[in-house]
């Protein structure tokens, strides 16, 4: 047998081959591309740790793209993302050092519209979702994949492909609807219930009181004259840090709870992003989104600066088309005009969230 040496581009080209993708068209360290590599690489590690995980991608995504072109951070979020979307399910696991692994989501698609059907889940050992005659028309935006099948029978298409049909609601979970108010009294009273925390070494809070345009510029360290409620991280031995709501009285912690607090399925994040919206909406300065007309007129482009619960931004998937760029803002989707009354009120409703015109300058 006779051996070669491939190049760093060259092993990349191959990399994406495996992962089932046009090297033409993708490059490995686009959203597309480490989305499929934590996929695969969750499908033979799982159950596994979230860092575990990003580093297993990293190792092997590292040596073959360009230097700084790919870092820690950005996979965290890809695989957020894909917690958030089903792909991957993080559960917590109370031994004697409490825990979170993850888990492959079930094989399952959901109809955007006739004709169009978002796939969701991971099959283990690197087994595509979908067979061969159905890889072609998948289309690839971000960590998302969307099929497009004609006919009256392409549910049934899917279904015989082993993907199970999942409601549309059901899948967006979205929690029930309540002021804001109510949300931080419940948070509340799992504060006053909760034992005394004691010092908590490197804690970092949202500060209520800096723009929310800037989200990572609201991260800080607790000061004196914070008192109140706070959405907070606090660093752990091993992984990433934990969410958390806390109570400070003069910028000393006095007592917490861990997120999620109200469903084990849901990503903690999801849950101290909500309350920082309701406390946001309290103070009355409520986080906003941005539309403004696409070209042609048909559509909106709905922007955000601040992210959203995962339950947010599966709606959003339903409705619209995430963008690859958001000129000023964190993330965007192209959402059709006939729509948008019905994202509005759900973003008011769910997120206490207001719209803001483009002529503010945001």
């Amino acid at each position: 047998m006779k051996l070669s040496s491939l190049s760093a581009s060259g092993a990349s080209v191959l990399a994406l081959r495996t992962l089932g993708l046009d090297p033409e068209l993708i490059d490995l360290t686009s959203t597309e591309g480490l989305a499929a590599s934590l996929r695969r690489a969750a499908s033979f590690m799982c159950p596994t740790s979230p860092s575990r995980l990003v580093d297993a991608v990293l190792g092997a995504v590292r040596p073959v793209s360009p230097e700084g072109s790919v870092d820690r951070d950005r996979v965290i979020e890809i695989l957020d993302l894909l917690i958030g979307e089903g792909d991957l399910l993080e559960l917590r696991h109370e031994a004697e050092r409490p825990t979170r692994l993850l888990y492959l989501g079930p094989p399952s698609f959901i109809e955007r519209e006739p004709g169009a059907y978002l796939l969701v889940g991971v099959r283990p050992y690197g087994v595509q979702l979908v067979d061969a005659e159905l890889a072609g028309p998948i289309e690839r935006q971000g960590h998302t994949r969307t099929v497009h099948l004609e006919g009256e029978d392409a549910v049934e298409q899917l279904a015989r492909c082993g993907l199970q049909q999942m409601n549309p609601e059901r899948w967006v979970a979205s929690p029930r609807k309540e002021r804001a108010a109510e949300l931080l009294q419940r948070i509340g009273a799992r504060l006053d219930a909760a034992g005394p925390s004691g010092d908590i070494e490197d804690l970092v809070v949202l500060d209520p009181a800096a723009p929310a345009r800037y989200y990572k510029g609201r991260w800080r360290g607790p000061v004196p004259g914070d008192s109140g409620h706070f959405v907070a991280r606090r660093p752990q031995a091993y992984g990433a840090d934990l969410w958390c709501a806390v109570r400070l009285d003069d910028g000393s912690p006095q007592k917490l709870v861990e997120f999620p607090a109200d469903d084990p399925l849901v990503p903690g994040r999801d849950e101290a992003w909500r309350m920082e919206m309701a406390i946001d909406a309290e103070r009355r300065i409520p986080q906003v989104f941005r539309s403004t007309p696409a070209q042609g007129g048909a559509s909106s482009i709905v922007s955000f600066f601040s992210p959203l619960p995962g339950f947010a931004e599966r709606y959003l998937q339903l409705v619209g088309l995430a963008l690859p760029d958001a000129p000023k803002a964190l993330f965007a989707f192209r959402v059709a005009n006939g729509a948008m009354p019905a994202l509005s009120a759900y973003l008011a409703d769910m997120l206490w969230m207001k719209p803001v015109a483009e002529e503010t300058g945001l």
